[in-house]
């Protein structure tokens, strides 16, 4: 599935399948942090529990007992889709219960209409009716951006923090080569998991225009990187203010 939308007039100038149920992968990451965001706590500390690192792949590997400001595993989960950042952020918000921020993600998702999503975890496995559509990724990333500290955070190719008890040194990297390779890409988010194939949401602003694209199912990185550049150009190509 695909899509471009026009921000400024918010028209869509061209989709595929957009209502096409579908897994999100780790653009479930977009819902996770907003939560996160909104919470007014992400200067709160958070304690690593085995729990939180029950996750795989983890890919920030983070110990048992370090402490972390909620920013930064905000910022893992989103920049290096960090699975077990993004599971210690739905335990924390949780109050030690994530199906409870489960429940929030989804309370969330039926205020802003997306109607055709479920989630069944804050990280983007493909664990039973966690399901989306194009439609509702781009309600839902239309939302996200609107937020200053979203927007800070997901245009980062990089970013470094440490443990707060013991001062171990985190760095995260993003996977998105469109932050590399377009200067005018102001983010979002890779995504994969063998239920959804490669998938990216991405951000882009070249004067007036003002853009959102959508790539879900794509079989490889390249092709995901490809068919969301085709997209920018065919969108800068064809449509001017």
């Amino acid at each position: 599935a695909v899509i471009i939308k026009d921000l400024s007039n918010k028209k869509l100038l061209f989709s595929k399948d957009e209502d096409q149920s579908l897994r999100p992968a780790s653009l479930t990451k977009i819902m996770t942090a907003t939560l996160a965001i909104e919470s007014g706590k992400m200067n709160s500390v958070v304690t690593i529990t085995s729990e939180m690192k029950r996750v795989e792949p983890t890919i920030a590997n983070f110990k048992v007992g370090e402490k972390f400001y909620l920013k930064d595993l905000v910022h893992a989960a989103l920049i290096k889709s960090a699975n077990d950042a993004a599971n210690a952020i739905a335990i924390y918000l949780g109050n030690g219960n994530k199906q409870l921020f489960v429940n929030m993600m989804n309370i969330k998702a039926r205020k802003l209409g997306m109607l055709h999503t479920n989630f069944t975890n804050s990280c983007g496995f493909d664990l039973g009716n966690h399901k989306t559509t194009a439609r509702d990724l781009l309600t839902l990333t239309e939302y996200a951006i609107k937020n200053p500290v979203f927007n800070s955070i997901v245009k980062l190719d990089n970013y470094s923090f440490t443990a707060i008890n013991t001062n171990s040194r985190y760095v995260v990297s993003s996977s998105n080569k469109l932050l590399k390779l377009d200067p005018y890409v102001i983010g979002v988010k890779t995504g994969f998991t063998n239920g959804a194939g490669r998938c990216l949401v991405t951000s882009c602003k070249r004067g007036e225009l003002d853009i959102i694209t959508i790539v879900l199912g794509a079989d490889t990185k390249k092709i995901r990187t490809t068919d969301s550049i085709n997209l920018i150009n065919y969108a800068y190509k064809n449509y001017n203010w």
